[in-house]
C-alpha cells in the first residue's frame, strides 16, 4: 500500500452553525489528499498521464472534528481495475490518531485529449501501488 499524509488544522472558517466541521470541508480535504497524493507520484515521471474524475464519494462521519484540530488526512487506493480506481482518504486527530472521518472515492481515469474513459495504464497502476 502506498499512503500519503497532509496534515491541516481547523480554522473557523470550516465550521457549520454546530461549531464542527462542515461536511463540504471534509470533501474539500478528500480531494486536497487524493490531488497532493497524485502529485507526489507523478512529480519524477517523464510519462504523461491523463486525468482523474469523480464517480463518487462515500463519507462516513465517526466523530466531528472542533476548532484548533490539528488533523492528519490519510490517503491510499485501494483497489484499481479497468478504469475504476478507489481511494480512501481516513481524517483523524494528529495528537490521538482518533479517527473522525472515512471517505471511499471512486475516481474514473480519463484521457485528457478525447473527454472518454480509459482503461488505467500497467504503469498508472503500479504507482498507486494496485
Amino acid at each position: 500500500m502506498n499512503s500519503f499524509t497532509l496534515e491541516r488544522t481547523v480554522l473557523p472558517e470550516h465550521l457549520d452553525t454546530l461549531n464542527h466541521v462542515n461536511n463540504v470541508q471534509y470533501l474539500y480535504w478528500v480531494q486536497e489528499a487524493a490531488q497532493a497524493h497524485w502529485e507526489a507520484l507523478t512529480a519524477e515521471s517523464v510519462l504523461h498521464f491523463h486525468t482523474w474524475v469523480v464517480r463518487s464519494h462515500h463519507i462516513e462521519y465517526k466523530q466531528p472534528a472542533q476548532l484548533g484540530d490539528e488533523l492528519l488526512l490519510t490517503t491510499y487506493v485501494k483497489a484499481s481495475k479497468g478504469f475504476l480506481s478507489e481511494r480512501i482518504v481516513e481524517i483523524a486527530v494528529k495528537q490521538t490518531h482518533t479517527l473522525l472521518a472515512r471517505c471511499s472515492t471512486q475516481w474514473c481515469y480519463l484521457n485528457k485529449d478525447s473527454g472518454k474513459l480509459e482503461r488505467i495504464p500497467q504503469e498508472v497502476l503500479e504507482l498507486l501501488g494496485s
